[in-house]
């Protein structure tokens, strides 16, 4: 008997908690995360009166969503922002990050999350059409750091429209050794144009 008890109290100390208005964003991720998933694990059980349950159509964010006056969806976006590495959840705490932009940010895997904050720590702000682009491009492929950093201030709010540059394999390969392929020659010339930025922002 004791373990249920234990069980009744943290269900208790849950609910309470995710009432609580001034729960940090990710207070109310964890919680929400924690009563979504209690609810998918008794969703499917048979009532005690063996009446059939809501089956295949129980929807828990729904139920969540009744629950703690919020719509499915913006359960949803809190529970993504678990999906977010420590230091950028603690961002979107401090409201260094807003909290879409944090849950933009979210679907992106944790080395590229790393690269995010670094650059946040740096810059001091990262606004949604910024991650709206990097998702994008992912979409194309793989992307460095350096990259993304480019990308970053290509799609900077108010900023000036980035300016295209078109050059041909036959004019680049005559700086590359014959085997070099064009990922391998991209990557060098973004760590040299890496380079030389860091090396005029320190003239």
């Amino acid at each position: 008997m004791k373990p249920a008890v234990v069980i009744r109290k943290g269900a208790f100390v849950l609910a309470y908690n995710i009432q609580r208005e001034e729960l940090l964003p990710s207070e109310k991720a964890f919680a929400y995360k924690m009563k979504m998933e209690a609810m998918k694990r008794g969703g499917g059980r048979p009532a005690k009166d063996n009446s059939c349950q809501i089956g295949t159509n129980y929807r828990a964010d729904n139920e969540l969503s009744d629950q703690v006056g919020e719509s499915a969806r913006q359960v949803q976006r809190y529970i993504r922002l678990t999906e977010l590495i420590p230091e950028l959840l603690d961002y979107v705490d401090k409201k260094r990050i807003q909290f879409t932009v944090g849950v933009e940010i979210s679907y992106l895997d944790q080395e590229i999350q790393q690269w995010v904050y670094e650059y946040i720590k740096e810059n001091g702000v990262l606004k949604l059409k910024q991650v709206t682009a990097l998702r994008e491009q992912l979409k194309a492929g793989a992307i460095t750091q350096a990259k993304m950093i480019a990308l970053f201030q290509e799609n900077q709010p108010g900023g000036k429209s980035s300016t295209n540059l078109t050059f041909t394999e036959k004019r680049l390969r005559q700086f590359f050794p014959p085997d070099y392929t064009a990922e391998q020659m991209r990557n060098v010339i973004e760590d040299l144009l890496t380079e030389w930025r860091s090396q005029e922002s320190e003239a």
